[in-house]
């Protein structure tokens, strides 16, 4: 799913844990394949996932959890966790490294509650902080306002639209592009920390 490819790291390499005001986001371990099977499991997920096949069985997520322990630039993938329970992931996918790619998704249950953005935001500073890259970029289907509105909140600025295939439709479905700057990020953490007297 990921590919091996070196990037560019501002410190030392570290496993990672974010804490944000409700969620725990970490590297997914062997043990959490059956809760992500589960969750992951949901034709409504994989329409709105580029990679995720459907149905999604556990060899699947053991593949996947197994790959993220094998290549080097897969220290910026967290499982969601809420209340110590898996409810999603979040990470960046390397495939192009001058131009990483936000993606999440979360368990049908957990949407509409703002964890996804909590989430999103949480892997957007830990991969600005870490990484020495210029900017991210993410996508989402038209068909999904939810997810766009999502990204809109974290600061991503519409690029256009694209088509891109998915794995659980089949075929090719128009796409809303977006990219955050690293220098946009920078002005929004700025702005949001400041106060006014």
């Amino acid at each position: 799913m990921l590919q091996d490819i070196p990037t560019p790291r501002l410190s030392e390499s570290r496993p990672a844990v974010l804490q944000t005001q409700r969620l725990t986001l970490r590297k997914p371990v062997m043990a959490d394949a059956i809760a992500v099977t589960e969750l992951a499991n949901d034709r409504r997920i994989a329409e709105n996932t580029r990679r995720l096949p459907h149905p999604y069985s556990q060899n699947d997520a053991e593949q996947f959890v197994g790959s993220l322990h094998d290549e080097a630039a897969t220290d910026a993938v967290f499982l969601i966790e809420l209340d110590y329970r898996p409810i999603g992931m979040v990470g960046i996918d390397w495939r192009e490294p001058d131009l990483p790619e936000l993606g999440y998704w979360l368990g049908v249950a957990h949407w509409g509650r703002g964890y996804a953005t909590e989430a999103v935001r949480a892997a957007i500073d830990y991969t600005f902080e870490e990484f020495a890259i210029d900017q991210l970029i993410a996508g989402a289907r038209v068909a999904n306002p939810a997810s766009r509105n999502i990204l809109e909140k974290c600061g991503f600025q519409w690029t256009g639209v694209q088509l891109h295939r998915f794995e659980a439709i089949g075929s090719s479905t128009p796409v809303d592009c977006f990219k955050l700057s690293r220098g946009v990020w920078s002005s929004l953490k700025n702005w949001a920390s400041s106060t006014r007297r």
